[in-house]
């Protein structure tokens, strides 16, 4: 089924995890009548600051925009494919429902568009009013029929839901039954108000937000009663690979408390759902392929933010212990898996 993935010498390189913004959008204030958006101020050639109302976030290049700037990065880097989803700063499930509805169409439009544009650089996820099931599905269903989108990227929390929660099953139903492809994202770490100084959120929290959405899933029976919902978790499933063995010890020890929803062992879903590969560490490569199988990692370097791997692809090319078979699992086969995608589009590209 993974045949022909390579194109000349290189094998076919499909990047699961890139963020994208437009580079212009309506004042959301303005549009809305209430604060808390980001807007990007255009400060000087080819960057731009992005804002929260006069609040800075982030600085960003034209490579966050530009898609002709992209793709020669891309072609720098040999990456054939970018899927495109958009920052999660942008998921605004904060904001009235109508309002983040609103705004998760300006942004699918246009990450739709940039895959209509390069069809054969670009793929893309769009992002949805999760807090508004009705909506979320709503839009789900149009990311899929009218924009051809294979799936969607979800925040690891909604308002502090977790992904159990019963009012977000609906939209996980819907997803499994239109064959979208789910990735989870993590964002609202738990415990900022711990992790003021060191980038604290991003190194420790994010890892932990992410272990906290796989736990969700699994004990709150979304993946048990879901079997045809392709899942995908960012930065390898954060810590939840490294924590298997007490998470399991704690089903068997307590089951009073863990076994509430689901009583099938966590350990039996390893495999069930999907990764990126951004781990940044060869070794802790290694334990997650032996974990789940290459066929359930992809690569992402969450291109192109600074925590993210700068050369896609760099960690596992350097990896000369594995097979030439799982080098292309994890470079192509598993994201065009993932997100039921026919690789002869890709091939075109290159």
């Amino acid at each position: 089924m993974h045949h022909d993935l390579t194109h000349g010498d290189l094998p076919l390189k499909i990047d699961l995890h890139t963020h994208i913004l437009p580079e212009r959008w309506p004042d959301l204030a303005e549009r809305y009548g209430y604060g808390g958006f980001i807007r990007l101020e255009h400060h000087a050639p080819c960057r731009a600051k992005m804002m929260v109302d006069d609040q800075f976030f982030r600085e960003i290049e034209s490579n966050c925009w530009d898609p002709i700037a992209r793709i020669a990065d891309c072609d720098k880097t040999d990456v054939n494919v970018q899927v495109l989803s958009t920052v999660p700063v942008m998921f605004s499930y904060w904001a009235k429902p109508e309002h983040t509805h609103d705004l998760s169409q300006i942004l699918n439009d246009h990450i739709a568009d940039v895959v209509a544009r390069h069809p054969s650089r670009f793929s893309g996820l769009g992002t949805l009013p999760m807090q508004a099931p009705d909506l979320a599905i709503q839009e789900l269903e149009r990311c899929v029929h009218e924009l051809k989108l294979p799936g969607v990227q979800i925040g690891s929390n909604i308002n502090k839901w977790n992904l159990s929660q019963p009012e977000l099953f609906p939209i996980f139903e819907a997803a499994a039954e239109l064959g979208a492809a789910v990735f989870v994202h993590p964002w609202e770490m738990i415990g900022q108000e711990r992790m003021k100084q060191y980038w604290l959120p991003w190194l420790v929290g994010m890892p932990a937000e992410t272990c906290l959405a796989i736990c969700s899933v699994i004990f709150g029976g979304v993946l048990e009663r879901l079997p045809k919902l392709r899942i995908g978790f960012a930065h390898g499933g954060g810590s939840f690979c490294w924590t298997i063995g007490r998470i399991e010890h704690g089903y068997h020890a307590r089951p009073d408390l863990v076994q509430i929803h689901n009583t099938r062992n966590p350990r039996e879903y390893l495999g069930r759902f999907y990764l990126d590969s951004l781990v940044h560490d060869a070794d802790v490569l290694r334990h997650l392929i032996k974990l789940v199988g290459a066929e359930r990692i992809a690569l992402g370097s969450d291109y192109p933010f600074p925590l993210g791997e700068a050369t896609p692809g760099e960690m596992i090319a350097a990896m000369t212990d594995l097979h030439e078979t799982t080098i292309k699992r994890l470079l192509a086969g598993t994201a065009l898996e993932f997100l039921n995608l026919d690789r002869a589009v890709f091939l075109k590209g290159r």
